[in-house]
């Protein structure tokens, strides 16, 4: 058996193990999203405690639970969390807010005297004990009620999305939007496994100034920070935190980076308008955020996340971005973000996903790749753009028919030989076709939901581009009903 293999079974089981008291404390009335916050928390104190000179003042620590019975151990358990989490640095980011969700006592004591406490948790590899609580982050994102799935994307997207990207040794990384860490954890493998000699200097940079996320929810945030200390990734001085707790978009970064990968979320419209100057409000309750670096004023999410990675990327910088298909169409402030986007940047490439690949049922999104270029010499930064149909006569789901990674290899390929037809073969592959930026500049929505039988980016009526939209997806609904109704009966 290889050690790949090994490996695989032992981080299954792993989660296999950790997930089965999940059922128990079920009927605590503990969701998975709770039961994973908590799992989070006496993790940590575990291998604090395993390790010399921890974080964790000992009357605090992991230890401070010994030798108490049940009623002893969850009271003491609910002061450790008061305590940590108003502490600066890592403890505040793992224990801020923090409350015990574990009503029962005796059920708080089966978890920390015969799960948690059974294990060397420091003793098992980086990789072990990293796949397996992102194992368990995967459960929880299938968990759909929890509404967890939100921060969660396919993990063969995002490394498919990393490899054409390509982070290189001494960039630094970051997701403004990051969920549970999912891309941040792909670039540090990628890194890793591109670099196999790394000197010892090289590898403490990568392990604690190369990755770094932002993330608005506190409890998402503690579940990323995890995710990324459990493989490897962060330090304990406030300067090599991996995650900061905040609101990417509230100000301006306060330092640039090499490479943007991310998958904000979804949703048109934000409770916040962000503008260039504080404006007087027509209604006291209007919330406005002035960030005079973005190109326009509105309230779309995605819209302010793609004006926010320009200015977060450094010149030279690389971005890729998920975003829904309103933004490649809409008129108003997204036409002017999409000419803005053009002029700035070399937009290059867009991969055209399919429905069915995140927890939110029915949106289909965009893979958008671009360059901020290191110099300006007054002409458009964008040229042609190479657009891979991900969706004509494919069909996924999350459960029956989740997304592989052989689905992407023609477009990996693809993408990291720069399209070159001598090479690939690339003017003949049918689900791949390339665009002028120039023309698409030239019209006045300056769309780029590029269709394929359209190539001169003829001007189309946004109305019935959506409705177009709308009647695809209510097509693809009932032929999916249809084919459920023609089953034949089981016996």
């Amino acid at each position: 058996m290889t050690e790949s293999r090994v490996h695989s079974d032992g981080a299954a089981a792993l989660v296999r193990k950790l997930w089965q008291y999940c059922n128990v404390l079920r009927d605590d009335g503990l969701s998975y999203p709770d039961y994973v916050e908590q799992l989070t928390y006496l993790l940590f104190l575990k291998m604090a405690d395993e390790q010399e000179g921890g974080l964790v003042p000992p009357k605090y620590g992991w230890r401070s639970l010994d030798g108490r019975d049940a009623q002893g151990m969850h009271q003491q358990y609910g002061r450790i969390l008061a305590t940590l989490g108003k502490c600066d640095g890592m403890l505040g980011l793992i224990f801020g807010n923090a409350k015990n969700k574990i009503r029962d006592p005796a059920k708080l004591r089966l978890l920390i005297v015969d799960l948690i406490g059974q294990t060397e948790w420091t003793g098992l590899s980086t990789d072990l004990k990293g796949d397996a609580y992102e194992g368990l982050l995967d459960k929880n994102a299938r968990d759909t009620k929890s509404g967890a799935g939100q921060y969660f994307t396919p993990r063969p997207l995002i490394e498919a999305i990393v490899e054409c990207v390509d982070p290189r040794l001494g960039e630094v990384v970051s997701d403004p939007a990051c969920g549970t860490a999912g891309f941040l954890l792909a670039a540090h493998d990628h890194l890793r496994r591109s670099n196999p000699h790394m000197t010892s200097k090289q590898r403490i940079k990568l392990a604690t100034k190369s990755i770094r996320g932002v993330e608005l929810v506190e409890e998402v945030a503690r579940l990323a920070t995890m995710n990324l200390l459990l493989h490897g990734v962060g330090g304990n001085s406030d300067n090599e935190l991996p995650i900061a707790c905040q609101d990417s978009l509230k100000e301006p970064p306060k330092a640039q980076v090499d490479v943007v990968l991310t998958n904000p979320p979804f949703g048109i419209k934000g409770s916040v308008t962000y503008a260039q100057e504080r404006r007087v409000s027509r209604s006291d309750d209007t919330l406005t955020n002035v960030r005079p670096d973005f190109w326009v004023q509105t309230a779309n999410k995605q819209l302010n996340f793609l004006q926010h990675i320009f200015a977060l990327l450094k010149p030279g910088g690389r971005a890729a971005v998920v975003v829904p298909d309103n933004v490649l169409f809409e008129t108003g402030a997204a036409s002017t973000v999409r000419r803005r986007l053009l002029e700035s940047c070399r937009v290059h490439t867009l991969l055209r996903l399919p429905s069915g690949l995140f927890y939110a049922q029915g949106v289909k999104s965009n893979v958008m790749f671009f360059d901020k270029p290191r110099t300006t010499n007054g002409e458009y930064a964008s040229d042609l753009i190479w657009a891979y149909d991900l969706r004509s006569e494919k069909r996924f789901s999350l459960k029956t028919k989740p997304l592989q990674r052989e689905d992407l290899e023609e477009f990996v390929a693809l993408f990291r030989s720069g399209f070159k037809s001598d090479v690939t073969g690339a003017e003949d592959v049918a689900r791949l076709r390339r665009f002028s930026a120039k023309k698409i500049l030239s019209t006045p929505a300056c769309r780029l939901d590029l269709a394929w039988d359209d190539p001169s980016i003829l001007p189309r009526t946004p109305g019935l581009a959506r409705l177009d939209e709308i009647s695809r997806l209510v097509a693809e609904d009932l032929q999916r009903a249809l084919a459920l109704i023609s089953k034949p009966p089981v016996d």
